[in-house]
């Protein structure tokens, strides 16, 4: 499935008996340990790192890569990982479809997310995503020029950027089509000749006799229920992470032809995924 769809179609509703409320707590304090604790580790390294290297920051990404690993295995997530990580310097761009992208992503690579201003106000999530490096924007054109301006202090620091271009989190199922907006920063004077792009497929296996959604997280569903889902659940599904080639943006003649081939990338892997498992459930 891909293209557009209703984004407000109804969760399913969430029963947790004795044993996943056991799950919930055993699993809910572990998780939550490891990622505060390790934010606290990082807030202590910061103020050093700060002061020495300004928007280079040499150690902590790998305190969040830490956490972010260890967070998956106690929450029971399999991941897989296909393809190569990008060496050049430049910008990584998914397909969105759970709060569960951030610690998936982040496990394996050094990277810094692009994300919507109001995220930095979020309790809980908003923290963890100021003190891990995340650059908010606001989406209004009037202030293109000066987003510009900072991805390129970002990008030529050697940051990798990682964009969502969906631009809203799905239920797990399809690929929306990407929006070309962002894209532009990329073909600035300063960044067109020298960065790259990495597209990346994040596909969503739910556990055994769960629906196909499970993992999805969109429109206004509750972030507090779907944590508590997924931490009941007794058998967790598992998670392929897949890097594509890279692209060179000089290699492009504007951003809407840039974006659809990424866009391209990620969903020809997404749906091939899907129809190989459910290849693999019927044999």
């Amino acid at each position: 499935m891909s293209g557009t769809w209703d984004a407000d179609e109804p969760e399913e509703p969430v029963r947790i008996g004795p044993a996943g409320w056991l799950r919930v707590v055993l699993r809910g304090l572990a998780v939550g340990t490891v990622v505060f604790g390790g934010l606290g580790v990082l807030l202590l390294l910061r103020l050093i790192e700060r002061p020495l290297n300004g928007v280079q920051r040499p150690w902590t990404p790998y305190v969040t890569q830490s956490v972010c690993r260890v967070a998956l295995v106690l929450m029971g997530l399999r991941l897989t990982v296909r393809g190569q990580q990008m060496q050049h310097h430049g910008a990584i761009v998914a397909n969105h479809s759970s709060w569960l992208d951030i610690f998936v992503l982040n496990s394996r690579k050094n990277i810094y997310f692009v994300s919507k201003s109001e995220v930095a106000g979020w309790p809980g999530i908003g923290w963890l995503a100021r003190a891990t490096g995340t650059l908010f924007i606001r989406r209004d054109p009037r202030q293109a020029r000066a987003q510009t301006r900072l991805f390129e202090d970002r990008l030529l620091a050697g940051h990798k950027l990682l964009f969502f271009p969906e631009g809203t989190s799905t239920d797990g199922l399809r690929v929306l089509p990407f929006k070309s907006t962002l894209y532009a920063a990329f073909f600035s004077e300063h960044l067109k000749h020298r960065i790259w792009v990495q597209p990346v497929t994040l596909v969503y296996h739910a556990p055994k006799g769960e629906s196909l959604r499970f993992y999805g997280w969109w429109g206004d569903m509750d972030f507090g229920s779907h944590l508590l889902k997924t931490l009941a659940a007794r058998r967790q599904g598992w998670i392929e992470l897949i890097y594509h080639a890279p692209l060179r943006v000089d290699d492009f003649p504007n951003r809407k032809s840039l974006a659809r081939a990424t866009e391209d990338s990620v969903r020809e892997s997404h749906k091939k995924s899907l129809e190989n498992q459910k290849l693999r459930e019927r044999s």
